[in-house]
């Protein structure tokens, strides 16, 4: 999956409450639209699309199907981003070292 396939899947407001909710325990459809607060077909609907993203699986039991988070996709991502968190480091640090060169002013009252 291309990065930009990636970021669009995450973008989504209500994929990202639901990758939230995941996050903490695997779920159903049924759980997720009761912790949510959404219909169904609009769960549905977005687990769809992150199971097609390859973000969550499903397994079944019983009745339901269960979601879960797939680990490995939330990796690439990261190894994605890996070379722009360097960047913004490298970044940050030389401003921190701007700051700390300059003169401290003492408190003036007026």
């Amino acid at each position: 999956m291309t990065s930009l396939v990636a970021f669009a899947t995450l973008a989504e407001p209500t994929r990202q409450r639901i990758l939230d909710e995941l996050r903490t325990s695997e779920s159903s459809v049924g759980g997720l639209v009761d912790s949510l607060r959404l219909s169904q077909p609009t769960v549905s609907k977005h687990l769809k699309v992150l199971r097609d993203a390859g973000f969550v699986s499903c397994r079944t039991a019983a009745q339901q199907r269960i979601y879960r988070l797939e680990i490995p996709q939330f990796q690439s991502v990261d190894r994605w981003l890996e070379p722009y968190r360097q960047l913004w480091t490298r970044h940050l640090d030389a401003l921190e070292r701007h700051l700390d060169s300059l003169p401290i002013e003492s408190d003036r009252t007026t």
